[in-house]
């Protein structure tokens, strides 16, 4: 009987071509779908804040310029008041409803005054804030004193509620309200059926062709790849070469990082954001780690310097907050640290119960590495951002450098070392300028590459 070849690569194709197109288009509608019921839900959302934030505009329009009252709040009144929470002083919110504008005006332009005048509020109002002497403010016209309280008696705006990204948390529904898992599944269940047709279509070919006496070819019979390798001597040989080669580079690198913790990013015991506090507030570093100007480390700020403010800073303003981290994390952090120093906002005293805050250290150098934070930072001049990165943008704080040997021997044949106002080095300068004919010393052509200078 004559061999009939047999074909079935052109059926398979075509089947499995339309299959995935059918995947694919079904996938596009539903993205497409999910694409525009996001944007309908934002678009929503944003025309809810809009109005929103004029209906709050609208309140206290009457007094004055609420915008204008904000600039002034901010540079006056925040460092003892806020709008809607007890601070050094009273809530201002609602202060109208206490009191009428005459006496405001005259609180605010001499309350010493009007105490002294006997009046009974304003005597009461200094008794129950711990006889705190309010400032006077004699330059502000009662204009600005009514944009001010047009700004204070604004309603409390109410926290974002957190969005729910389209598709997350098996919630994602296409813009007809039907589910992308549900599509999903639907769509794996016909995949699943295609290939159990392609399965029978295949057996039954198959079976006919047998009935009909086609012999169908068999595949010839490789030589496995082993055994060839095994007969290529020279192949057995360069292939030794390389592993042994590439063992040897990643075992070496392997151990080169030993002891090397560069973004390590440990989490604290209390959040502290250095983005908040060295970039918006523009506080500098040596400011709470002081010891650095001095000392060989840089130290941790103990509590009460983080009091000289947060005695009178209880929350963070709303701006300040990020989709990470909301207004409410940032109060909660602050809690922790009026918990831990035994601080009670709403009497301003000390409990006396302290707690330790057990912070984890970040950058730790060999006991055997001597380095000297003040020689750095206060004769040579350098930046902590040298050493420790953009410090002032980051929410979660990072090793930034290696601090391997390597990284500080480079830093110092680099580095030009400060001749001018040092008569220290003058003499120095005069000699290795002459050795080494040049202008500019770095700190290696000064010795600071030497082993003695940091392994002694």
């Amino acid at each position: 009987m004559k061999k009939v070849k047999y074909r079935q690569s052109t059926s398979r194709l075509l089947l499995l071509g339309v299959a995935f197109f059918f995947s694919f288009t079904v996938i596009g509608i539903a993205q497409d779908q999910a694409d525009a019921s996001a944007q309908d839900g934002d678009a929503a959302q944003q025309e809810q804040s809009e109005g929103g934030q004029s209906e709050g505009s609208g309140a206290g329009a009457a007094l004055g310029d609420a915008s204008n009252g904000k600039s002034l709040f901010n540079s006056l009144c925040a460092a003892c008041h806020k709008p809607y929470s007890e601070s050094i002083g009273p809530a201002l919110n609602g202060v109208t409803s206490r009191q009428d504008l005459e006496w405001i005006y005259k609180w605010v332009h001499n309350n010493a005054n009007l105490r002294a005048s006997g009046d009974q509020d304003a005597i009461a109002i200094f008794e129950e804030y711990n006889e705190t002497q309010m400032p006077a403010f004699p330059q502000l016209s009662e204009d600005d004193i009514n944009d001010i309280l047009a700004y204070v008696e604004q309603p409390k705006p109410e926290p974002a509620a957190a969005q729910t990204p389209a598709g997350g948390a098996g919630q994602g529904t296409s813009g007809g309200g039907v589910s992308l898992n549900i599509i999903l599944g639907i769509l794996v269940f016909v995949l699943v059926m295609l290939l159990a047709v392609l399965f029978l279509v295949n057996k039954t070919l198959r079976n006919f062709a047998s009935a009909s006496g086609v012999v169908l070819p068999e595949k010839p019979k490789r030589k496995p790849i082993y055994k060839s390798f095994v007969e290529n001597q020279f192949l057995i040989v360069v292939s030794s070469v390389v592993v042994l080669l590439a063992v040897g580079y990643f075992a070496y690198g392997w151990m080169m990082q030993v002891g090397v913790d560069q973004g390590y990013q440990p989490i604290q015991p209390i959040h502290y954001s250095h983005r908040i506090h060295a970039g918006d507030n523009e506080i500098e570093c040596k400011y709470c780690h002081s010891s650095a100007r001095v000392s060989k480390v840089s130290g941790i700020p103990s509590l009460n310097v983080c009091m000289n403010c947060h005695k009178a800073i209880s929350e963070v303003a709303p701006e300040t907050a990020t989709e990470e981290y909301s207004k409410e994390f940032y109060d909660g952090e602050i809690a922790k640290l009026y918990d831990a120093v035994g601080w009670d906002p709403a009497s301003r005293t000390y409990s006396g119960d302290v707690k330790p805050v057990k912070w984890e250290r970040l950058h730790n150098l060999p006991d055997f590495a001597y380095f000297n934070h003040s020689q750095h930072v206060t004769v040579a001049g350098v930046q902590c951002q040298k050493c420790h990165g953009p410090i002032e943008e980051m929410e979660v704080v990072y090793q930034y450098a290696p601090l391997t040997m390597g990284w500080c021997v480079n830093c110092h044949r680099e580095t030009e070392v400060r001749m001018e106002g040092n008569d220290y080095y003058e003499k120095i300068h005069a000699q290795l300028a002459k050795k080494y004919g040049v202008e500019e010393i770095t700190a290696a052509e000064m010795g600071s590459i030497e082993c003695g200078k940091c392994h002694y």
